[in-house]
């Protein structure tokens, strides 16, 4: 059985991945990235609409066209990658303090490789997201065909070129849902709908906009499907209105349908992390993650969609690239590196974390009011910060607060705040300097809405 070292394991392909080994591989250290499928892009591969790369690139591009540019950078023959690779188990000693070892070991199944093993001395989990399903929202009726994931159904018209149906209904407005609104019409079928069991759009607000909008595609907002009807294929479905949370059975309709599919939220590929361990956050289902976005396992590191799902792959990209300068940066200070396949000199730390150096010690992060979550769940004082967080409250005018312990430390004025879109928050080291940070000190964010 084949063995391979590398100083960093990717686990996945996607556009967190490959953000993520561009910028290890940068710094000087050996990585490769595992991954599932044929090819390395993702879940972009099958988005081929436009609204990529406004932020990362300063261009509008597919997804592919995104892809294509990390993979580009990805292929430069410095970053080993095994396609068509599986992880089926990882194991960890956290007692290996000895730079000529390795505290992790990979194992891995490959239509190309076979089964294969990699050591390495840090992970960075990018595995992505999952949908949640019918089984996830406990829709009655029966079970006829013609009911699919909307990145399912992405899929099979994207790439491998078949149509779902022609009469179409959709669950969920979440941006999925929203595009292939669009995108369904697009290849000649008809949809009837799109329902929303929450009083406010779920996807962002330019989505609503030129994929139901500009295509007269009704959005039934606090309704839910009550009913599915079907033998063989789907035949129609019921709808019926909320009032006050509560359906009001009168007020039901039903819509004639062939086909529905499902944009009812994403979920964080956590299995690999929970199988080593990793403590999860239960408001992201992804990760808990310190300030350098390492987990609790000391060395594994989460980036992109598997640590928190976003609205925007830049932002993925964005936190990603900064991770890939975090597992650097551990790198250096445990001496676990072999540099442009130089070991380590013996005057760096070993078997030092970075967490627990006195210059980079933690202090927690708490969610306050109409903050759904933030991301990382701590922060250093010693060096800048970025957050990312979701707000519970759809608002025109929000104010973002800040506090030390009990003392606000910043405002800012958010024009528009609403469950769909990230919120973004720098908070520089000048800002802790004026303040005494004691053992117990924590930061709560909240949003105050103005109107």
């Amino acid at each position: 059985m084949q063995q391979y070292d590398f100083d960093v394991v990717v686990i996945g392909g996607g556009a967190a991945g490959m953000a993520a080994a561009t910028e290890v591989e940068k710094n000087g250290f050996t990585v490769a990235i595992i991954e599932r499928e044929e090819v390395l892009g993702g879940i972009l591969l099958q988005c081929i609409h436009s609204g990529f790369g406004l932020h990362q690139f300063k261009e509008e591009l597919t997804g592919p066209e995104y892809a294509e540019r990390f993979a580009d950078l990805t292929n430069n023959g410095k970053i080993k990658v095994f396609l068509e690779s599986t992880v089926v188990e990882i194991i960890r000693d956290d007692d290996i303090v000895d730079i000529d070892n390795y505290s992790n070991e990979i194992s891995c199944y490959s239509s190309k490789e076979g089964v294969f093993t990699i050591r390495s001395k840090a992970i960075v989990m990018a595995m992505g997201c999952r949908e949640r399903n019918r089984g996830n929202i406990s829709t009655p009726g029966s079970r006829p065909a013609g009911i699919y994931t909307a990145g399912l159904a992405q899929r099979l018209v994207n790439i491998e070129g078949y149509i779902p149906g022609k009469e179409v209904v959709i669950i969920g407005s979440g941006d999925i849902g929203l595009i292939m609104a669009r995108r369904m019409t697009l290849a000649g079928a008809k949809v009837h709908a799109v329902i929303e069991i929450l009083p406010y759009a779920s996807g962002l607000t330019r989505n609503i906009v030129q994929c139901l909008n500009d295509y007269d595609i009704p959005l039934y907002l606090s309704h839910i499907v009550s009913n599915i009807y079907g033998k063989d294929r789907l035949e129609k479905i019921d709808v019926t209105p909320l009032v006050e949370g509560r359906a009001d059975h009168e007020q039901t309709f039903s819509i004639k349908c062939d086909t529905l599919l499902l944009s009812v939220g994403l979920i964080p590929e956590n299995e690999i992390a929970k199988s080593i361990g990793v403590e999860i956050n239960p408001l992201t289902n992804g990760p808990i993650v310190n300030s350098q976005m390492m987990t609790s396992e000391n060395g594994v590191f989460a980036c992109g969609n598997m640590l928190h799902v976003h609205d925007l792959v830049d932002y993925a990209t964005e936190e990603s690239l900064r991770v890939g300068q975090y597992v650097s940066d551990y790198l250096k200070v445990q001496g676990h590196a072999s540099l442009q396949g130089h070991r380590s000199s013996a005057t760096m730390v070993i078997g030092v974390a970075m967490q627990h150096r006195p210059d980079m010690k933690e202090y927690r992060v708490k969610t306050g009011s109409n903050v759904r979550y933030i991301v990382p769940n701590s922060f250093s004082p010693k060096k800048n910060n970025k957050f990312y967080m979701r707000s519970m409250v759809v608002k025109e005018v929000a104010i973002l607060e800040v506090k030390l312990n009990d003392i606000l430390i910043k405002k800012i004025r958010k024009k528009h705040v609403q469950p769909s879109e990230m919120i973004t928050l720098t908070l520089t080291k000048k800002l802790f300097d004026d303040f005494n940070i004691t053992d117990d000190s924590s930061l709560t964010i909240s949003l105050q809405g103005v109107k």
